[in-house]
């Protein structure tokens, strides 16, 4: 694969609507949103004035250009409000994430197909008992549409914030608005439950994944990890692929759409189980802000406790139990896909590091993730902007687990220390950060359309391991090149759907027990997290 000059490389996605290709590639995030704007709205006058003149209307052309609005609870943010009754409008792709505490915080996302009046959700302690009734905030997204590709859309996203709550608490909500009641008998369909996280800490599962999209297999994957009943699942970037698949051809456009698609798909997971999500190259959407996050900020609330919340929603931590929990935003760091490299200025960085440091002295273990790779071998491979930047801290505050996505595989390393082999950590072993180094976590076969590993490089996998010394790949440095490497750190490599599930004990003898799960079920690695021990 040849390095690009700039952008995304040669036959990988560009985050655009409507950019020609071999443009995109040369501007950053900010350069394609003013790009954009200024091509539709430039459209939009013409528009205008070929009306005004008594001309036709401009096939294809998208309506407005405003940016993602945020409009006051009860107000109509489209005039076509009027022309559907609310309670022929059905709520859909309900989301649940932590706030920053999650024992006393949870935020509850859904959409609408059309504007409504007056959004709310209704909390209770049981099915029948929605007695709280709690007014809902509208975030609309506008895109416009482009000659022959698609048609301009509107979406309607819908956010309430729950503050108060009690440790350990199972709660169930309803969604509605104005004409359609949750508390009726004919709606409990919407209703959903969830249950805060407990006030001292107790054994419990979260899972993991990236890379997802819409298809019947993250479908499937979504099922089997239903199952293991997590207390949340951890999304590492690449969500639902709205950002097409960028071979400069007529078809390769931004499908905002696909988003509508994926909340309804995600839905049977995400309704009770808080699904925490970051960003990855697809997620940078330029139409709707300068750094291309204006459309995950309408579609999600998070934790909002990272260096900016409104400049990086995907950046945030928080604990659960005895587990710190940090989201990183890769795209600030990469040297891969350096659309979005150095938009924090460095406040991302500085703040990991305050923030690790605190997690620390407070925590048994520190888990981070974040999209783009640390140490893989597949497709991408590895990206040294991430290791240039993030892994001495991760060293300096002996994070205990770090998990990818990006590379459309399983593959997780030996313990890492110093960019090498600090203990080989093979299936079914144990590992201790303190001493041995880190372990990394690839974990992107959540549905989209899988990788390869390099030529020759078999699977090696729990009841199939093949031995293997080293791995030619290759990582990606500041000047956009491709520099060689062989490895010894790739431990455990599979190429299917699959995901990762990591229970995380208390007591006197603390440890994670980390599995990776195939889309049927089958265990396909596992391996233990202690410290100290």
């Amino acid at each position: 694969m040849t390095a690009p000059s700039r952008g995304t490389p040669p036959g990988l996605p560009v985050p655009d609507v409507g950019i020609p290709r071999e443009l995109a590639r040369e501007l950053s995030m900010a350069e394609q949103y003013e790009y954009l704007r200024t091509r539709f709205t430039r459209r939009r006058a013409l528009v205008a004035a070929s009306a005004f003149a008594g001309g036709g209307l401009l096939a294809g052309c998208g309506s407005g250009t405003r940016a993602p609005a945020r409009t006051a609870s009860g107000s109509s943010p489209h005039p076509a409000t009027g022309r559907v009754p609310g309670s022929a409008v059905t709520p859909f792709g309900r989301h649940l994430a932590f706030g920053a505490d999650p024992q006393t915080q949870m935020r509850i996302s859904w959409q609408v197909p059309f504007a409504v009046r007056k959004p709310y959700i209704r909390v209770g302690p049981a099915p029948w008992a929605l007695s709280r009734r709690i007014e809902a905030e509208v975030r609309a997204l506008h895109t416009p549409g482009l000659t022959g590709q698609r048609a301009a859309l509107d979406q309607y996203y819908l956010h309430a914030a729950l503050d108060g709550l009690r440790p350990g608490t199972t709660y169930y909500y309803g969604v509605g608005h104005e004409g359609f009641d949750p508390a009726d008998k004919e709606r409990h369909s919407t209703v959903g439950h969830f249950r805060t996280a407990p006030a001292r800490p107790e054994k419990f599962v979260f899972t993991a994944f990236g890379d997802q999209g819409v298809t019947p297999d993250a479908l499937a994957n979504d099922h089997v990890l239903l199952g293991r009943g997590p207390a949340f699942h951890l999304h590492a970037g690449d969500i639902c692929y709205a950002d097409g698949i960028g071979l400069g051809q007529e078809s390769d456009v931004y499908d905002p759409a696909a988003w509508d698609l994926f909340l309804k798909q995600t839905e049977t997971v995400a309704k009770s189980v808080p699904w925490m999500v970051t960003t990855g190259n697809h997620d940078m959407e330029a139409w709707y802000s300068p750094n291309g996050y204006g459309g995950q900020s309408a579609r999600w609330t998070l934790p909002g406790n990272g260096f900016d919340d409104r400049q990086a929603p995907g950046v945030y931590s928080f604990v659960y139990g005895n587990v710190g929990i940090v989201a990183l935003d890769a795209n600030d760091v990469s040297y891969e896909i350096p659309a979005n490299k150095g938009y924090s200025g460095g406040r991302q960085t500085a703040w990991l590091d305050k923030r690790l440091g605190e997690l620390r002295g407070r925590v048994d273990f520190v888990v981070v993730f974040f999209h783009h790779c640390a140490y893989s071998t597949s497709t991408h491979a590895s990206d040294g902007g991430v290791r240039d930047a993030w892994v001495p801290l991760f060293a300096k505050h002996q994070v205990d687990l770090v998990i990818n996505g990006h590379n459309h595989v399983y593959e997780r390393t030996d313990a890492i220390k110093g960019g090498k082999v600090g203990k080989q950590v093979p299936v079914g072993a144990s590992t201790d950060p303190t001493r041995d180094g880190i372990v990394y976590v690839t974990a992107g076969g959540a549905g989209k359309s899988l990788y390869r590993f390099p030529a020759g490089v078999k699977d090696s996998y729990e009841g199939k391991v093949t031995h293997r010394e080293s791995v030619e790949t290759f990582h990606w440095t500041k000047s956009e090149q491709q520099k060689p490497d062989t490895v010894e750190w790739s431990r455990v490599r599979y190429t299917g759907f699959s995901f990762l599930s990591v229970e995380a004990e208390t007591g006197s003898s603390p440890r994670l027990k980390v599995s990776a799960l195939a889309q049927s079920g089958e265990r396909i690695d596992h391996f233990e997290v202690r410290r100290g021990r």
